[in-house]
Order: structure tokens, then sequence, then C-alpha cells
């Protein structure tokens, strides 16, 4: 009877028989409210620290990929420029053996 008087009042008795302003079942979801929340907040802590854990390799990954690039395109070029080079001496030889050809002839 008392308990239905407070009740009516807007306070209510916990188990240790304390007066509470909110009756059990919400207080009873407020703490389980707020230890999902906490946990939340701790899954979501850790999955930023993945996040950021992989943001760092990936990032790494990615200079080192600019990097063997840098060194691809310098190969290449060089190749080009051994190639070029290469035609140059040719053409030199072809030169120099048309050349050769005109003085024996010439002989």
């Amino acid at each position: 009877m008392a308990e239905e008087a407070l009740s009516n009042a807007g306070l209510y008795l916990d188990d240790l028989n304390k007066i509470r302003l909110l009756d059990p079942e919400s207080a009873q979801q407020t703490t389980e409210l707020k230890d999902e929340c906490k946990d939340f907040v701790d899954r979501i802590l850790e999955f930023q620290k993945i996040v950021q854990y992989f943001s760092e390799k990936f990032d790494e990954i990615s200079k080192l990929v600019e990097k063997e690039k840098m060194k691809a395109i310098g190969s290449r070029n060089a190749t080009k420029s051994m190639q070029k080079q290469a035609e140059g001496q040719v053409m030199q030889l072809k030169a120099l053996y048309v050349e050769r050809k005109m003085e024996l002839e010439r002989l």
C-alpha cells in the first residue's frame, strides 16, 4: 500500500528499499542502455584504430609503389636512350660503309 502511494507520487522503492524517481524497469533499461552505449563506443574506438592502421599501411604501400613506378619510368627512359644511341651508331656505320665503298670505287 505504501508502494502504491509512492508510485502515485512518482516515487519508487528499489531492491534496497531506497526511494527512486524512476520506476525500476526504466532504471534497469537506462543502465542497460548506458552499458550498451559504452560497448558501442569501445567498438567504435577499436574500429578507428584498425582504420588508422590500414590507412598508414596503405600510405606506406602507395609510397613504395610510387618509388617503383619512378624506377620503371627511369629504366624505360634509359632503354629508349640506349636504343636511339644504337640507332645513331648504326646510321654512322652505314654512312662510313657508303663512304668507304665510294672511296674504293674511286681507286
